[in-house]
């Protein structure tokens, strides 16, 4: 059953999704069709993730942070994929939304985490604002550019895999 299904039928959603109160200035989820601009962001690996790199490929971009245990959850299905599809032509930029960029450093070599990660900065909300109060936020931009998934909370490890179905 996959998380959709699973939801209805329990008829709730996920509680990392439920904010308790909509800001006027919340950004919304990316609609499905809708164009995603990137921005170029430097990692925390010192190497440097670059929009034009991405052109034509499948971006998965996962905003996430060290204490957050939905994204804890998350993670290591997001290592997986990651793992399985690089070479399959997946781009990725993860977006730490921690206070401190040192948290998000320890967090990602002490779980061994190797995706592309950078820190959500001023710059690059400017280009790429963080969706929503809740985090996990798990976008994929697909070839053309335009969101084929956008999705607030945790996801299944099924769902997480499933985002290879886009390459």
């Amino acid at each position: 059953m996959d998380r959709r299904t699973l939801l209805a039928t329990l008829g709730a959603a996920p509680l990392a999704a439920l904010p308790l109160a909509r800001a006027a200035t919340e950004v919304p989820l990316p609609a499905i069709g809708a164009p995603l601009p990137l921005p170029d962001a430097a990692l925390l690996d010192g190497s440097l993730f670059k929009a034009s790199d991405a052109q034509g490929k499948v971006v998965l971009i996962y905003w996430w942070a060290s204490w957050c245990p939905f994204c804890a959850a998350q993670a290591p299905d997001i290592q997986k994929l990651w793992d399985t599809q690089r070479t399959h032509g997946l781009k990725m930029l993860g977006l730490s939304v921690d206070k401190r960029i040192e948290d998000a450093r320890k967090y990602m070599v002490q779980r061994g985490y190797t995706y592309p990660t950078g820190f959500n900065t001023p710059e690059i909300e400017r280009v790429l604002p963080k969706p929503g109060k809740a985090i996990p936020v798990t976008c994929v931009r697909g070839k053309d550019g335009r969101v084929v998934m956008s999705e607030m909370g945790q996801l299944f490890p099924e769902d997480v895999q499933g985002i290879a179905r886009f390459l």
